[in-house]
Parts: structure tokens; sequence; C-alpha cells
């Protein structure tokens, strides 16, 4: 692959380096962004704030700025972004791609509802202004678009207002997977922001067991309340292991005391940075999978079929005993998602990881598609490295539609994967 860094907004596209692909901080874990045999065009140089309005909190930005930087610039002054992944460390450009989404979505839906228009560059050599009104195929053709339909220069979107940059949370301990949904449901219109750790090592009556964690924006604490700070600090592996940490015998044990040490029941306050991203506090985390690496395995099932489709899924994994440290389960609300492609749809998500045996691994996916499938339900793409082409097709059938829409000099590893 050829790599070329893009600084300039308005510079234009050489047909010579085609095809391209634009490559934020490279944190989607799978193929749709490695462009092998073609161009990536590295786009965190691209990272300058352009406009904010303090009254409306409308920011304008190029594309290549770090979520994290935006929120550092805009949290003390009463902005937050509306939507959040797992991690600060992803460009806007990166979240508008995969059109992320959150712990919050029921209220907020995906990232891509809260942007009002786009600066695309196309290989013709077109710097098209796209919006819900202005090439509005277009528009939603690149929310969730995975970066196919051109080079995405300049995002335009709404942020949400608070009060500080603290969070009021709740951690809720559930001894087997029923009791999830009830207080899944209760928890929901009071804590916007949910998520379930499950572990998915525990069988029988243990089964789906774990943590629900909740959490809202704090209102103004009273004068002297002593509140956490966020100091920035994060540890890293300076080397892949040369073999997996994670097996069996460390996924049991890690379950186990993530179970008991979860804290009492009781609301407490966390700074934003620590709720929301606890995994940034590891950085490069990934190497403790061993140089093999892993597969990330992450679906939605629909309402109807998700209670039945999760009990199975995590049975299938439990059974094999290459589960992850934590499944991580949110629901999903009924807020459409922009995108053609938007992997957000009404139902519960379930999010994975499993160390690289080869074969063995494999089929076990294989297993859980099949899951899956017969639920109805879809894999994101953005976390995927070895969907086939009738899963993707199955779960995304615009994917017709979406392909008159892909500039024919922009490509993937995934997309040519999925057009074989």
């Amino acid at each position: 692959m050829r790599l070329i860094e893009w600084r300039d907004r308005t510079a234009p596209l050489s047909a010579a380096d085609a095809p391209f692909l634009a490559l934020g901080n490279g944190r989607s874990h799978g193929d749709v962004c490695v462009n092998d045999g073609g161009t990536l065009l590295l786009t965190r140089g691209m990272d300058r704030l352009i406009a904010f309005d303090r009254g409306t909190g409308i920011v304008d930005c190029e594309a290549g700025i770090l979520l994290g930087d935006l929120l550092h610039w805009c949290l003390p002054q009463g902005w937050m972004l509306p939507v959040v992944p797992g991690t600060r460390f992803i460009t806007v450009g990166g979240a508008v791609a995969n059109d992320v989404h959150g712990r919050n979505h029921r209220v907020a839906g995906s990232f891509g509802r809260h942007v009002l228009e786009m600066d695309l560059l196309r290989s013709t050599g077109e710097h098209l202004r796209i919006g819900p009104e202005e090439h509005a195929d277009l528009f939603a053709a690149t929310i969730g678009g995975l970066g196919l339909t051109g080079l995405i220069t300049r995002v335009r979107l709404r942020m949400i207002p608070v009060s500080s940059d603290l969070m009021l949370t709740e951690s809720i301990r559930f001894g087997h997977l029923d009791a999830v949904w009830d207080i899944n449901d209760r928890l929901g219109a009071e804590w916007p922001y949910t998520i379930a750790r499950i572990d998915c090592i525990a069988r029988g009556r243990r089964l789906g067991r774990g943590v629900l964690v909740a959490g809202r924006h704090a209102p103004p604490q009273p004068a002297g309340t002593p509140v956490p700070r966020w100091r920035g600090r994060s540890r890293s592996l300076p080397f892949d292991m040369p073999f997996s940490l994670v097996n069996r015998h460390s996924v049991r044990a890690f379950n186990a005391v993530y179970y008991r040490a979860a804290p009492l029941p009781g609301r407490r306050l966390q700074h934003v940075h620590g709720h929301l991203f606890p995994l940034d506090r590891l950085r490069d985390w990934n190497r403790i999978y061993g140089r093999r690496g892993f597969y990330p395995y992450h679906c939605v099932l629909p309402h109807a079929h998700a209670r039945d489709g999760v009990r199975t899924l995590l049975k299938r994994t439990a059974a094999s005993a290459q589960g992850s440290f934590l499944a991580a389960m949110k629901t999903f609300g009924d807020l459409p998602a922009p995108g053609i492609l938007s992997f957000p749809r009404p139902g519960v998500t379930l999010a994975l990881d499993f160390a690289n045996r080869g074969p063995r691994t494999l089929r076990l996916l294989a297993d859980l598609d099949d899951i899956v499938s017969a639920a109805g339900g879809a894999l994101d793409p953005g976390q995927d490295a070895r969907m086939s082409v009738t899963m993707f097709r199955r779960g995304f059938p615009q994917w017709e539609r979406f392909a008159t829409l892909v500039d024919p000099a922009f490509s993937s590893t995934f997309w040519r994967r999925m057009n074989p």
C-alpha cells in the first residue's frame, strides 16, 4: 500500500494513485481501513477546528481531528459530542464513515444523525457540499459508507449542552441473563447511557451474568463537593506478546474478579472520559492477544429475537471456551440511522473478541453467523475481518443502491472482498 499524508482539504486527487481510501487513526478492527495494492490517504494532519458557535453548539471541523481533541476543547465550554463510541481515539471522519454508536443510542441514535453537512472530495475533482437536502443520496451513502464515496474533508455537526465534564453513574450486578433485560428496561428512561458487561464463560444457572453500568450527565455540583479529575494518563503495552494472554483460564479469572469487584449499588461521580472510555486507559490493548491477533465479533439482533438469540450466542461461546474478557451488550433504540450502510438499527447489539486460534476460531464464528442470520441480524462491517458475502448482503439489503454511489476510484480490501 502507498501512503500519502493529506493535510490540505482543498488539494486535488491524482488519478495515478488510485484506488484510494482514507485512513484516520486506524481504530477499525478489520479490513475496512485496509487497501491492499492501493493508496491510503492519511488524514490525521487534516485536524483543524474551523468554527464553533457557543450559542448553538454547532461545530465545523476538518475530518482528521480526534474525538478526544474535540472533547478537550468543547467540554470546558459546556458542550459534549452527542454520540461517542468506546474510544476517543478515532477521527470525526472515521466516526461518520462508520456511523458509530454509543451507550446512549436509545435516546441519541447514531453519530450520523447529528451531522448537518459535509464536504466530500471526489476523484472527478469535484469538492461537493453534501447534506440531507443537498446531494441527499450521496450524503446517505457517505454516512456509514466506510470511506468509499470519496474523501471526507470537513464535517459540520451539532453538540449537546452539558453542565460539566462529570457523569453520575451506577453499577448493578445481575446473576444471570434473564435478570438484565428487566434492569435495562427499568433504567432506560432515567439513565440514557447503559451497557451490560457480560461474563461469556459462565454456564448453566450463571449464563450471562455480569454488571450493568449506567450513566447520565451530572448536574452542577454544590460548592465543596469532591469531584474526580481526569489526568489523561494511560499505560501502553510496548510490544506484541509472543503468545496470546487470552485463554479460558485468564478469561475465567478476569470475569470472576470483574463480577465480584463491581461497586456496591449506589450513585457516584465519574469524569466523562473515565466512564465512557475505560479501554483508553490501556493503549495498544490488542497486543495482549499476541502476534496472531484476534477476531472481533459485533452483531445486532432485532428486538423480537434478541433474548433467545443472545442466549444462544452466549451458550455457543461458553461451550467453545474461547470467550473474550467481557462481552458488551447494548440496546439500540428506534431512531433510524441516516446511512444506507449504517450498522445501528432497532435491536440488541453484542460485541465479543476472540483470540485467533486458526480454524477452530473460524468454525466458532461461522456457527455464530448461523445464529445471527437465523434471527434476522447483521454484523458490523467496521469490526469485521471475515464476514461472508452472503452475510453482508443479507444484513445490508440496500448494498446495490449503495454501490451505485461509490466513487469508482475509491476502494478497500473489505469492499473488494464483498464484491469478488
